[in-house]
């Protein structure tokens, strides 16, 4: 009893028990006809990208530190060369809620219809982790590469296709959130500053601890699964199942445990985590073996693969199809 609930502490909130429209393991089904999309995902590209960022030079990108500092270097260059326009007057949003020198890194990808580009869709992930253990021996580094490297290097990938492809109608602002693991600080502190700009928000989409898979009939879970249709229309737009319910999210009230929630607490819009941790298939969570020799690669390519075109329809339908419930 002592490990699990140390393995889900981090995620738990006091709260009525969640009553989601769907109680089973079940994906949400439609018949409606997936968009076709020929750009393909490299693998060599996810590998290369993760690898980088769960590696020992980062020293586990705790915020604050000379290693998350490396780590923004990196995902600013990833930006510029990637034709990722800054969204402030830099790639560097300053936190205004922690001690220490500490950025978001946001881009924008404008979108190409006059009117759907006022309005934004969010692809997020957080580039922070826990950094160094303090007074150990041997291994010292919480790497990080699945919390949450592996949803920086999805995020990172779905960029690139929207620069290279163009479409996408509504723009999408591109944001790798630090101080999560400090309490969502990242998250609430960038809110703030859209809201003061009357930020056209959407929907978002964060995506959480992808570099595993579950052995279950769909590819990946969405916290706060009754909150909205987004589940739903992921599956009609992909065509296949892959958004499902998972009873644990709900149990742990997952919802509220990542930088989603700082954005529909500010904007009461669909703003929901994505994730393919499922309690079951990863040990390593917050532990120095949380690694990159122990990610799946061709899972997470797959993974991003098979999102490109949900996000593609959510970026160009020309109504706002995903809604609150």
């Amino acid at each position: 009893m002592k490990k699990i609930y140390f393995l889900v502490l981090p995620f738990v909130l006091l709260g009525c028990k969640s009553n989601p429209s769907a109680t089973t393991d079940k994906a949400s089904k439609s018949d409606s006809k997936p968009v076709e999309i020929v750009y393909k995902v490299e693998e060599s590209e996810v590998s290369d990208f993760l690898k980088y960022l769960s590696s020992d030079e980062l020293e586990g990108r705790e915020t604050g530190t000379r290693g998350i500092e490396k780590a923004a270097v990196f995902l600013e260059d990833f930006l510029k060369k990637n034709n990722v326009k800054p969204y402030f007057k830099t790639y560097r949003d300053t936190l205004t809620n922690f001690k220490a020198p500490a950025f978001n890194i946001v881009g924008v990808i404008e979108g190409t219809d006059p009117e759907l580009k006022k309005e934004f869709v969010v692809l997020s992930a957080h580039y922070d982790h826990i950094g160094l253990l303090k007074d150990k021996q041997g291994d010292l580094i919480n790497n990080g590469a699945n919390d949450d490297a592996s949803g920086v290097t999805a995020v990172a990938q779905m960029a690139k296709y929207f620069t290279q492809t163009k479409s996408n109608k509504r723009s999408i602002l591109v944001v790798f959130f630090a101080g999560e693991e400090k309490g969502l600080l990242g998250s609430k502190s960038l809110v703030q500053k859209l809201k003061k700009q009357d930020f056209n928000l959407y929907a978002q989409l964060n995506i959480e601890m992808i570099g595993v898979p579950m052995k279950r009939d769909y590819l990946a879970y969405i916290t706060g699964f009754d909150k909205s249709n987004m589940a739903e229309k992921i599956n009609q737009y992909t065509g296949k199942n892959t958004i499902g319910f998972l009873p644990k999210e709900a149990e742990y009230k997952l919802f509220y445990r990542s930088d989603n929630y700082s954005f529909y607490e500010a904007f009461k819009k669909p703003c929901q985590s994505i994730s393919t941790f499922d309690f079951e298939n990863f040990e390593f969570y917050h532990h120095v073996s949380d690694e990159f020799k122990v990610m799946d690669i061709p899972h997470m390519t797959s993974f991003i693969q098979e999102f490109l075109p949900a996000i593609t329809q959510i970026s160009t339908s020309p109504t706002e199809e995903i809604t609150m419930k």
